[in-house]
């Protein structure tokens, strides 16, 4: 059976073709007798409006594409869940694109400007400025944000969690417990778009105690290329000479060091080593981890950029301060 028509609808209810157009389109001008009329020729015959052919005259396809490259992080799938549910509930439909080795910034922007969104959210992926500035992307495209990283172009506005806050708090709550050889451990190095934990980390203690930071370097934002990272420095570095704190980029990463630490060298956390994440992951909660981390307002980041893509809100960088969350890693 086909899908009924506009045309159909038009026969069925005795208007025109553009009246039935019109019965569809919100704030468009139609009495309300064409229109009752309209709706329910509609309802015998089961018609939908083709909304594709609706954003060729509007201009908007009410859809927004979501690029990610870290679907090994936990923290991302909640965060997703909210970001695609705040979309749908104002009329939005997400495009859902993975970044991956075999498929680039360039390509995933090219790909959905030519589907025309209305709006482009790189949520918290580690793409490099030059590739939003690449030649072929041109002018006069969709919208673009950054969500949960940083931004460094002028046009693309960042919607993050605002690390010098955060790292300020949990640099306090390390050195209120007594700790004085700290290391950090950073994901996948970026050349410009860095989430300024590392940074930030680095210089807290340089300010606070001149002490410098050792860091450590995993390949990917996961458990497993953060256990690695803990395993090659333990192995390289003697007892006595090794840190007594460390802070893990994100959370992923310190689960993955928590069980080498523990499991592989027979150290105690945190007496031995503790060690802080960051996005407050559902698994750090757990008896097996009780990670001490910093949440993410991911509420008001979510908020926030649905109104830059409604133009409710200017299309601006803004920074939201989260809280940290204590717990018996440190």
């Amino acid at each position: 059976m086909k899908r009924a028509t506009a045309q159909n609808v038009a026969m069925e209810a005795g208007v025109s073709k553009w009246t039935v157009i019109r019965a569809f389109t919100p704030g468009a001008s139609i009495t309300e007798a064409s229109k009752a009329k309209v709706l329910e020729a509609a309802e015998r015959l089961n018609y939908r409006p083709n909304l594709l052919a609706r954003s060729l005259a509007t201009n908007s396809t009410h859809q927004v594409a979501v690029l990610v490259d870290d679907f090994a992080n936990p923290h991302k799938l909640p965060f997703l869940e909210k970001l695609t549910a705040s979309l749908q509930a104002e009329g939005l439909v997400t495009m859902l694109i993975n970044i991956n080795q075999h498929y680039s910034h360039v390509h995933a922007i090219l790909n959905a400007d030519q589907r025309q969104v209305d709006a482009i959210v790189l949520f918290g992926t580690a793409f490099r400025d030059e590739m939003l500035t690449d030649h072929k992307l041109g002018r006069g495209g969709p919208p673009m944000f950054v969500l949960a990283r940083d931004s460094q172009i002028e046009d693309v506005p960042a919607i993050s969690c605002d690390a010098a806050v955060a790292i300020a708090e949990i640099g306090k709550h390390l050195l209120e417990k007594g700790y004085r050889r700290p290391g950090f451990m950073a994901g996948a190095r970026t050349l410009s778009t860095a989430l300024g934990r590392r940074r930030n980390f680095k210089e807290f203690w340089r300010t606070s105690l001149g002490v410098e930071l050792v860091e450590m370097s995993a390949e990917r934002y996961s458990a497993e290329a953060g256990a690695q990272a803990a395993r090659d420095y333990l192995s390289q570095v003697a007892p006595e000479d090794r840190i007594d704190v460390l802070m893990c980029e994100n959370d992923a990463l310190a689960f993955g060091a928590m069980d080498v630490v523990r499991s592989e060298f027979g150290l105690r956390v945190p007496n031995d080593l503790a060690i802080v994440g960051f996005d407050n992951a559902a698994p750090a909660a757990s008896p097996a981890y009780s990670l001490t981390t910093y949440e993410q307002p991911t509420d008001q980041m979510v908020k926030a950029t649905i109104d830059m893509i409604l133009e409710r809100a200017p299309r601006e960088t803004v920074n939201f301060q989260g809280k940290l969350v204590v717990r018996n890693s440190a």
